[in-house]
């Protein structure tokens, strides 16, 4: 049945949109139509900001502990109950093979909603501290306000949870722009803040292309923003809020390393690069896709990977035998394969695909491709690709394993395979990057997640991430 939505959640309720325009929805491994949404317009975005405002004021902001982490339990059982047709609706969507949509946005999307309500019980709104001046301090930790929150369609669950659940314990209301080629199960979620009976206006969606996204940024009723997506939109997104003295976290792109250190079993290594380099099809920003060989063991490692990927089952991602689905959209099959063409322009040699399937008739494709003979300097090791894309790069010795990880302008994921986890963890150390993992990549929602340089500023997940919703008061009591 074709998805057919005809109002936007706004202010608690189902209302009709400012205007006709819709956006079409397209199966990605089929091309077909999944149906079609209302478009959000700029009075729209208008009616949102507004009533998360009213929301803010008129009490969820001085709502107490309980009342949050019940708002959000009850929340994460509306998602739970909705989990099967959230994850097969992002998996014809974007491509996400079915496997990891049940993992991520399912069951990882339901227990961040819960981690962040258990969090909001807990939370301590207010230090008295002892001055050494010899009176006391009143230290407050106050929501934010409104928090534009602008979500990309590769994980868009999960990363609309990455925002929405912290702001939300912390006591703070929320706009939420999803990305256009990711808006059903926006929609899905919105049904469950419904059931889950959040008060009105705390929670509200305005599906949209970019300027729906900038006008969002720029509206003078947010107090901040929240994005994830590509450096560029985040460089614009990070320059306008400086202008506008607007806090603002940024959850930008990566060009990641795994470092596979000379002593490696390469049988783990390549059971694990499967998810750190390749999971939902190379479309994660974290993905380590420039894989760091030593040279001694160079051969064996491409051979290694070359094995690996050619095993991998490609096709329909609503199969859970499938490991490898479609890419999200024609226009993005159109740039990942601008780089492989360029790969091979500057003189990489692939190893294995390179092209397109030839099983798949229909679809937006691209057989995972492995290149070796990478200079770190060559554009397909410095530019994220964001596809099912390897650059095995080899390396001298431990120091210029490192060096050659941190040559880069971004610095988000990463991880370092070897028997010796000590050893791995010493190296992991040097690595100028906000993640990285030890013979495996496993994101702990409990702890920090976020980048360095041009991967990005502020972090997610963690109680780090709910201190990024609230703002610093002081009190002082010298009387």
């Amino acid at each position: 049945m074709l998805v057919d939505r005809r109002y936007l959640f706004i202010g608690g309720e189902w209302v009709a949109p400012a205007s006709t325009a819709r956006i079409n929805v397209i199966n990605a491994a089929t091309e077909a139509s999944l149906g079609s949404v209302p478009e959000a317009s700029f009075a729209d975005v208008d009616r949102a900001v507004t009533a998360a405002r009213n929301a803010f004021d008129g009490g969820w902001s001085t709502s107490g502990a309980s009342e949050r982490a019940a708002a959000l339990a009850r929340f994460a059982d509306a998602l739970e109950k909705r989990s099967p047709e959230i994850v097969r609706a992002v998996s014809a969507q974007n491509g996400m093979p079915l496997s990891l949509s049940e993992q991520f946005e399912g069951g990882y999307a339901v227990a961040l909603a819960r981690y962040y309500g258990s969090l909001a019980a807990e939370m301590r709104v207010e230090d008295r501290r002892r001055s050494p001046l010899g009176f006391d301090t009143l230290v407050r930790r106050d929501p934010i306000g409104v928090v534009g929150a602008i979500v990309p369609w590769n994980y868009p669950v999960v990363l609309c949870l990455t925002k929405l659940a912290p702001a939300l314990a912390a006591g703070c209301t929320i706009v939420i722009k999803p990305s256009p080629g990711t808006v059903i199960d926006a929609f899905l979620l919105a049904d469950a803040a419904e059931e889950a009976g959040l008060p009105k206006g705390v929670v509200n969606w305005v599906p949209g292309d970019r300027d729906v996204g900038q006008y969002l940024v720029t509206h003078k009723g947010i107090d901040k923003v929240a994005f994830t997506g590509s450096t560029a939109a985040g460089r614009w997104i990070g320059e306008t809020c400086g202008r506008m003295l607007r806090p603002v976290s940024l959850e930008l792109g990566g060009k990641s390393a795994a470092i596979i250190l000379d002593d490696a079993d390469l049988t783990t290594v390549v059971q694990g690069l499967h998810f750190a380099s390749l999971a939902n099809n190379g479309q994660t920003c974290a993905a380590c896709t420039r894989i760091l060989a030593p040279e001694g063991r160079y051969p064996e490692v491409v051979d290694a990977l070359r094995t690996m990927v050619s095993a991998l089952v490609v096709g329909d991602p609503l199969d859970h035998a499938t490991q490898v689905g479609p890419l999200a959209s024609s226009a993005h099959r159109d740039r990942v394969e601008a780089y492989i063409a360029k790969g091979r322009a500057d003189g990489a040699r692939v190893v294995i695909g390179g092209g397109r399937p030839k099983q798949q008739a229909r679809g937006w494709f691209v057989s995972p491709t492995v290149f070796a003979d990478v200079d770190n300097r060559s554009t397909i090791a410095r530019e994220e690709i964001f596809g099912p894309v390897l650059a095995v790069i080899p390396y001298r010795d431990d120091d210029d394993a490192v060096a050659i990880a941190n040559d880069s302008d971004f610095g988000l994921g990463g991880t370092v395979w070897s028997k010796d986890a000590g050893r791995a963890t010493q190296i992991a150390r040097r690595v100028a990057t906000g993640t990285i993992g030890v013979n495996g990549y496993v994101i702990d929602f409990a702890a920090p997640f976020g980048g360095v340089k041009q991967s990005g500023l502020g972090r997610e997940f963690g109680p780090e991430a709910l201190s990024a919703y609230q703002q610093l008061k002081s009190i002082y009591l010298p009387g």
